[in-house]
């Protein structure tokens, strides 16, 4: 019996996960990426501990323990650096059996791309559109070429073509904000190992992680109008210019952050949607429920959707009805992740003093810290579910 044929728009990381794991329940895969290789600069990612367990199904999770690092305490500060309140990662990490990490895109990249056959990703393939009938789905390309197959997955990100031509264009939604995002070869004795900061300021967040052996990840970001440019003088002199008033360190490891290495993007989503697909086609993480970064579970929700669907493929009749299974299992949680994320950032972005100073109290109160682990609790215990054989 022929195994039935997955046809997956975009390379990224729910598209590649995705393609390991409906080959490990028995399906025929071939990727298609509109870039020339696969690849991605200059960013870490938080993998939550929900994100390692999904890794832990598709077979990857000991390769990217050794790539990342581990998130064990988190600190909420001030722009100054005192301390509102910490959270122990460890111990939820213990409750949901797997580790949290913080990893280089790339490296989660190229660890997918290296459990698949050279055969299964096809780049410079630039998706326009889609036909589907009754038995089958073909993808179109822009330089006139065509696929066909059983069923067809747009992970296409949040400017995905696939859900465009669903439901018509539509511009994502601007959370207010935008980001600086870099990684620099740093070391300091108040970032141990194993310690996340998280500040809040007067209208901006900054995170620290360690991100791989000698490596920090950091984010900035700051109210502003969508498109706002950098004054001249390039990322770096943007940053520390407009955080001049910030702890040293903050500024320390910005300072030692290659200009090359820092990327600048507005905060972007869309509101939740209760249909994600039609007949042969769904769509799969930034396409479907595009999130901001605010809890760090975009790439954590898109390995969970991988898994996901390949288990609810494995033990449907067909198909089609896989498809909607998935996609019934999975619009809660994201439409929830979505929500909230969108939710905290509008308070993490406060500029009022009044309600900062309201913000930082509620940190530093048991209520705020019960409130905090509740939330991590839920997003972290995610039952991910085993992949078992086709």
């Amino acid at each position: 019996m022929t195994a039935p044929k997955a046809i997956v728009i975009g390379g990224g990381i729910g598209g590649l996960a995705a393609a390991v794991a409906l080959r490990k329940v028995g399906m025929a895969v071939t990727v298609f990426e509109r870039a020339p290789e696969i690849c991605e600069v200059g960013a870490g990612l938080s993998l939550w501990s929900n994100a390692v367990t999904a890794l832990r199904r598709l077979g990857l999770e000991s390769r990217i323990t050794e790539l990342g690092s581990p998130v064990e305490r988190m600190q909420v500060v001030t722009a100054s650096g005192q301390v509102l309140s910490e959270i122990t990662i460890e111990e939820l990490s213990r409750k949901a059996g797997a580790p949290s990490l913080c990893v280089h895109r790339a490296d989660l990249l190229r660890t997918f791309a290296e459990a698949l056959e050279l055969s299964v990703i096809r780049t410079n393939a630039t998706c326009v559109g889609f036909e589907q009938h009754s038995d089958v789905v073909t993808a179109r390309f822009a330089d006139g070429q065509s696929e066909s197959g059983d069923l067809l997955l747009g992970a296409d990100g949040i400017q995905s073509a696939i859900r465009a031509q669903l439901f018509g264009p539509s511009e994502p939604r601007y959370a207010g904000y935008t980001c600086w995002r870099g990684i620099a070869h740093f070391e300091h004795p108040d970032l141990p190992s194993g310690l996340s900061l998280f500040a809040v300021g007067r209208g901006t967040q900054m995170g620290l992680s360690h991100c791989g052996p000698g490596r920090i990840y950091w984010f900035v970001t700051q109210n502003a109008p969508a498109g706002t440019a950098d004054p001249p003088g390039g990322h770096k002199h943007a940053v520390l210019t407009a955080f001049t008033g910030w702890h040293p360190m903050f500024r320390a490891v910005i300072d030692a952050t290659d200009e090359s290495a820092i990327l600048k993007n507005d905060i972007i989503d869309r509101p939740p949607i209760r249909i994600w697909g039609v007949g042969r086609l769904t769509l799969l993480g930034d396409a479907a429920h595009p999130t901001t970064p605010n809890l760090g579970q975009g790439a954590c929700q898109a390995l969970e959707d991988a898994v996901v669907l390949a288990d609810c493929l494995r033990q449907a009749d067909g198909v089609i009805s896989g498809l909607r299974f998935y996609e019934e299992r999975r619009r809660r949680r994201t439409a929830f992740v979505t929500t909230q994320s969108w939710s905290l950032g509008k308070v993490f972005q406060w500029q009022n003093p009044i309600a900062i100073w309201l913000r930082n109290r509620s940190f530093r109160t048991k209520w705020g810290h019960r409130q905090a682990l509740k939330l991590f609790e839920k997003l972290v215990t995610y039952k991910v579910p085993q992949l078992l054989g086709a």
